[in-house]
């Protein structure tokens, strides 16, 4: 029921919207090993899938981007500096060191960054094992003019590939607890706060780590779920979307794992039909993810 009423409150917003109001663009991607040099075992990224990857990134025109699988901040503001080159300037950057080394999550703004909340020592047990969060939660405040302002927290839960001492499934549930835990704090704070949660999730979206970090009660979040273009305008009953985010190659599934959720004060400034999936015949070269991106209004309703 809950799920209804928001669907045909966030269509309504969207039919509001005045075409002089400022809009801005918000995107997730994980760019598969945007590494400048090997690491661990992930090898170096080609320049020719680093090209790609600036090109799709060029191509949607995000204005805040979250990062996923992004190695270090030499590489980041590699990317930085050839996504200016194609013609997109985002000069305010956040790059997250978690407990894992060798990839990291990332975000790039056209707009000031004017709080930075980095969590990277986040914890639980499972059994007699401590596992921390392996990437962290990157969470900031950005400030699109002087009267708007949103939350954004970037994650990048557990893989799906197996781990020696936990099993995987477990290990990002507890994690998507966590993130939950942090929504929970920041919307207690504030219920009608304009909070963005984004990023590469690894499961899809009947999954328990998916419904623990959407919620219920008086604050859930909402599934943006863009779907590919050509399409028409996404409305909350279609089914028939083509809504993949990712290729496992070693099973050839196609799946959703890359989401954009908003809380109920995101909700009201959302534009749904600038909300879609990228896709490209050559997708593939940059990364085993596609983009997915968001339209919102800068101005709270």
């Amino acid at each position: 029921m809950f799920g209804r009423a928001i669907g045909l409150l966030l269509l309504v917003s969207a039919q509001l919207s005045n075409a002089g109001e400022q809009t801005f663009r918000v995107a997730t991607y994980n760019v598969e090993s945007y590494l400048d040099q090997p690491s661990g075992h992930r090898k170096a990224k080609s320049a020719e899938a680093k090209a790609k990857v600036c090109e799709n990134i060029a191509a949607t025109k995000p204005e805040v981007i979250a990062l996923e699988e992004m190695g270090t901040t030499n590489a980041l503001l590699e990317l930085q500096s050839s996504l200016k080159t194609a013609g997109l300037d985002l000069p305010f950057w956040e790059h997250l060191s978690g407990h894992d080394t060798n990839i990291h999550v990332a975000i790039l703004s056209k707009f000031p960054i004017t709080s930075r909340r980095p969590h990277t020592n986040e914890a639980f047990l499972l059994g007699s094992h401590r596992h921390f969060v392996s990437r962290g939660f990157a969470e900031v405040e950005i400030e699109i003019t002087p009267k708007y302002r949103f939350t954004i927290i970037a994650a990048h839960l557990k893989s799906r590939l197996a781990v020696g001492n936990a099993d995987e499934a477990e290990e990002r549930l507890q994690e998507a607890i966590l993130l939950r835990e942090l929504v929970d704090t920041r919307l207690a704070a504030n219920p009608e706060l304009n909070l963005i949660v984004l990023g590469d999730f690894n499961d899809i979206r009947d999954s328990s780590p998916l419904k623990t970090i959407i919620g219920t009660g008086a604050n859930p979040l909402f599934d943006l779920r863009p779907a590919e273009r050509p399409h028409p305008p996404h409305v909350a009953s279609d089914d028939h979307a083509v809504t993949w985010t990712y290729h496992f190659a070693r099973e050839d599934v196609y799946s959703r794992i890359d989401y954009i959720l908003v809380s109920r004060g995101m909700a009201h400034e959302w534009l749904n039909e600038d909300t879609y999936v990228f896709s490209s015949s050559d997708w593939g070269l940059a990364s085993d993810h596609r983009p997915v991106i968001a339209d919102f209004v800068a101005e709270d309703r």
